[in-house]
């Protein structure tokens, strides 16, 4: 048998101590909720604040806790270095600000989450233009480059309608032409795809997700190479003050003590979830990588590990009042925007009075997004059941 290793996955989120001082022994991490440290010597102080990112000063800049899990999350994605953020829009706008200068140009590749794309359109503003490939392959993508293109943001799968990109074909695309890449990985985690592996050169999360897991914290990271997030820690991180509290890093690291058990839960009860609902008289169609109805349902096979909770599916009677209807009549699956928790929770992009904004962006005005979460998934195909058979 051969001998186990700390980099295991199935491990990592257990060996937080790897980020703290190796004194440290205690089973759960200490949380270090304080805004300064203080030195005996102005001589210490002197020469921690000349170096920061190495040193604890300020937990604006750094905090022991916050270390730890940044530690962790930069070994789950390979990656030399993370940063975390207060939020998943913060990590993103890091990224983006750290990557683009005016007059740059952005790609956003297939559907990337709703408010990315509006803090890609408030850039504008400062000289940024971008461009919205819907299309997610590379082919389609080469022709949207231009000379002053400095960055593709992407997702796999794409938000709300989880069409799934060849990340492989579009980051050896994006090497060729000098162009970096983001990628948000918050659907899948590192346990199912390690976009750094495939050639991407930042990665994102919004860690209130499935890293966080337990629907009480807002969070998000930066993984990329140690280079990338040295100058970010000095010019985005510092400059723009988004920086993680200790305790919402603890929240953080024992979610990702439990990721890989959590995950496996996710994976089995979305794929039964959404099996039944592919069969579902009054369901159209399913948007689900994992089932082989999916038209990307090869490549999914090929790019994933393993397959989130969370997926869309439309309804063949899908006005805003079937929609509504529909929904209220739930009882165990709660209406809410996140996803990623324990809890299974459903949304609708159709508000009833933005028919024309989901024309324009070809959303289907049928769609329902559900995550599944953990319980047990005959209790929650009771439900669904009970809404849809009503219809």
């Amino acid at each position: 048998m051969s001998a186990i290793s700390v980099h295991d996955d199935r491990l990592i989120g257990l060996r937080f101590e790897d980020g703290l001082d190796r004194s440290v022994k205690a089973a759960s991490p200490p949380i270090f909720e304080t805004a300064p440290f203080l030195f005996d010597t102005y001589e210490d102080y002197a020469d921690a604040a000349a170096r920061e990112k190495e040193h604890f000063v300020y937990s604006r800049g750094t905090n022991p806790t916050v270390r730890a899990a940044e530690t962790v999350i930069a070994a789950l994605e390979r990656g030399e270095a993370c940063k975390c953020f207060a939020s998943g829009m913060a990590a993103v706008a890091a990224a983006l600000l750290g990557s683009l200068s005016a007059g740059d140009h952005l790609i956003l590749v297939g559907r990337v989450y709703e408010t990315s794309v509006s803090l890609v359109r408030y850039l504008s503003k400062f000289g940024i233009t971008n461009t919205i490939v819907q299309a997610t392959d590379a082919e389609s993508v080469a022709q949207a480059i231009t000379a002053r293109t400095r960055a593709i943001l992407m997702e796999s799968p794409a938000s709300y309608t989880f069409e799934v990109t060849d990340l492989a074909a579009l980051t050896a695309l994006a090497r060729s032409r000098g162009i970096r890449t983001i990628v948000d990985n918050s659907w899948a985690t590192p346990l199912y795809l390690k976009p750094l592996e495939l050639g991407a050169d930042i990665v994102v999360h919004s860690a209130s997700k499935y890293l966080g897991g337990h629907n009480d914290l807002v969070a998000g990271a930066v993984i990329a190479s140690q280079a990338i997030i040295d100058r970010m820690h000095t010019e985005e991180y510092a400059l723009i003050g988004g920086s993680l509290a200790p305790f919402e890093a603890w929240l953080l690291i024992r979610g990702l003590r439990t990721l890989n058990i959590r995950m496996e839960v996710h994976h089995r009860n979305g794929l039964e979830v959404a099996k039944y609902l592919s069969e579902h008289r009054e369901v159209a169609r399913v948007n689900h990588p994992g089932l082989p109805s999916h038209p990307q349902h090869e490549l999914a096979r090929r790019l994933f590990k393993g397959y989130a909770g969370l997926f869309s599916f439309e309804l063949k009677n899908g006005t805003y009042e079937d929609i509504r209807r529909t929904l209220n009549r739930l009882k165990l699956i709660r209406i809410g925007v996140s996803w990623g928790a324990m809890e299974s929770q459903i949304i609708s992009p159709n508000y009833g009075s933005n028919l024309e904004q989901l024309r324009s962006e070809h959303m289907p005005e049928s769609l329902v997004r559900i995550a599944v979460g953990h319980e047990p998934p005959e209790l929650l195909i009771a439900d669904l059941e009970a809404a849809l058979g009503e219809a």
